[in-house]
């Protein structure tokens, strides 16, 4: 996959919709009744870039405070989603032990993969950095997740949703109607190529996760230093 020319794609789509107020509102965001929950595989990127990120989302605030914005606690890359959410899913009934041999095998010792942050795209329910990896270490890892789940008979449903190949990060989700739409798609515009920073990533988390992967209902499984 050509990683510039699906995020730019994605973001002309994303914005033609957006435009013609064809975007998604997310009514489940402040919902207390939301019990969405999964099993997810995230890398964080590090502290220095989720800087960049908070200030690069100070204009945006001014301009559509309503909006939803991730704090640095929240911002995650997905690597894989080993349990999709869905409502009420119960993580004392599956062997946390399993998912963590499972995945530690996926993840080989000297794994040398660095994410560079640069530039934003769309969806039509918020907006996210964009990610490029140095390498293809990221797929490989994500192709031994699928063969050894898909070969256990543990709960999983990787891929159920799409298949995951990008390395990109989302930072706002609209939970309100945009009220001032042209200031802020022109501020998206003038933002496209914004440079975030590239770090290098030296532990994956294995997580218990909600739909927004927020602090509060997150509780970490096991971390992976390789």
């Amino acid at each position: 996959m050509n990683l510039e020319n699906h995020y730019k794609k994605l973001y002309h789509e994303s914005i033609n919709k957006i435009s013609s107020d064809n975007y998604h509102i997310d009514t489940l965001i402040d919902s207390k009744n939301d019990r969405r929950f999964g099993l997810t595989l995230i890398i964080r990127p590090s502290n220095e870039i989720k800087k960049k990120i908070q200030n690069f989302l100070k204009n945006f605030k001014e301009i559509e405070p309503n909006q939803y914005y991730y704090p640095n606690s929240d911002i995650h890359i997905t690597v894989m989603s080993i349990i999709s959410c869905y409502s009420d899913f119960d993580m004392s009934k599956i062997d946390v032990q399993k998912y963590i041999d499972l995945t530690e095998k996926c993840l080989l010792k000297g794994i040398d993969l660095n994410i560079t942050f640069k530039g934003i795209t769309a969806s039509p329910s918020g907006v996210m950095v964009q990610g490029f990896m140095n390498n293809n270490e990221l797929n490989d890892i994500r192709n031994r997740l699928r063969k050894e789940f898909k070969n256990s008979n543990v709960e999983q449903s990787l891929d159920k949703r799409y298949l995951i190949q990008t390395a990109h990060s989302t930072i706002i989700r609209f939970r309100k109607e945009l009220s001032q739409k042209e200031k802020f798609l022109e501020l998206l515009d003038n933002s496209i190529n914004y440079d975030f920073g590239t770090f290098k990533v030296n532990k994956f988390e294995l997580v218990y996760n909600d739909w927004y992967q927020r602090e509060q209902y997150v509780k970490k499984i096991h971390e992976f230093v390789v």
